[in-house]
């Protein structure tokens, strides 16, 4: 799933083919749980809007129009925004990918996943949705309209300190892996640098937030910090799904620790990388590096 990382490089390069720029039209799939604003209803009020600003709360993109209305965007699992005419192979379905020549064109063309597309009246690329699961959302909020799934975030992870996260493990009796993946306490943090954060500052995802100390949360504070700002600067990771707006792969999954690394060696100490359940999500820690 796209976290904090990924949303932020899908921000940013997108934000140059939305901001600024007068929708003309507006095509979407059937009604489905991926539309939380009925498909209908965006297509009748987005058209003549422009977007004045594009900011990121949590894993969610925040769309400003001229009008006060917010467009909120979700990636979900496999959730993808690009402008059109990005060339990936992650673009394509998986039996097109399968049939794909080394010499053949990856430029993407609208598929049967591809539930959103915003053209322009300037004529140039439009902005796409394309999602294969559909558990991305997209929702329109009124003038003034307040949503629970934006209203409910803690503090965004990159802002984040150690005080908060001491402050919520006091009120909380869970494992420290689950307060990180708590979007009312954090937001922005999934699996893949709750896991990071947590090898770099030497605690194990199963450690009670009842026995992690305010300096422990000080130096976990400054490891997400770490990790989400080098992962942005790498443009996220493209372990599945992921692909930036431009079409380009992340490339911080090259730099991982432990996530999804069961059995590796440990590139600290060369103990074998351990996977484990906690709170029904999968956890990967150093059992000499991590205690």
């Amino acid at each position: 799933m796209p976290e904090l990382p990924e949303v932020e490089t899908t921000r940013e390069r997108i934000r140059p083919a939305l901001v600024g720029r007068r929708i003309e039209s507006v095509c979407t799939t059937a009604a489905s749980y991926f539309f939380v604003t009925p498909p209908a209803r965006l297509r009748r009020r987005l058209v003549g809007r422009t977007a004045l600003d594009l900011t990121r709360s949590g894993k969610y993109l925040v769309a400003t129009l001229d009008d006060a209305s917010r467009l909120v965007l979700h990636l979900g699992m496999t959730g993808q925004l690009f402008a059109e005419g990005a060339a990936s192979v992650r673009l394509l379905s998986a039996a097109a990918r399968a049939s794909l020549r080394p010499d053949e064109p990856r430029t993407f063309a609208p598929d049967v996943h591809t539930h959103l597309r915003i053209a322009f009246d300037d004529g140039g690329p439009a902005v796409l949705f394309r999602d294969v699961r559909k558990f991305g959302k997209v929702l329109l909020l009124a003038p003034g309209e307040k949503t629970p799934r934006l209203d409910r975030l803690g503090i965004d992870a990159l802002h984040a300190t150690g005080a908060d996260l001491f402050a919520a493990a006091r009120r909380r009796r869970v494992p420290i892996k689950t307060l990180l993946l708590d979007q009312s306490v954090i937001a922005g943090v999934g699996n893949i640098y709750a896991d990071e954060a947590l090898f770099l500052a030497g605690l194990r995802p199963t450690r009670s937030v009842q026995r992690v100390t305010h300096r422990e949360c000080d130096d976990l504070a400054s490891a997400l910090q770490q990790v989400l700002r080098r992962s942005i600067e790498t443009g996220g990771s493209s372990i599945s799904d992921f692909v930036a707006p431009d079409g380009r792969d992340g490339r911080y999954q090259d730099e991982r620790h432990v996530y999804a690394r069961e059995g590796e060696p440990c590139r600290r100490c060369r103990s074998r990388i351990r996977r484990i359940v906690v709170g029904q999500r999968s956890a990967h820690y150093c059992p000499r590096c991590q205690t």
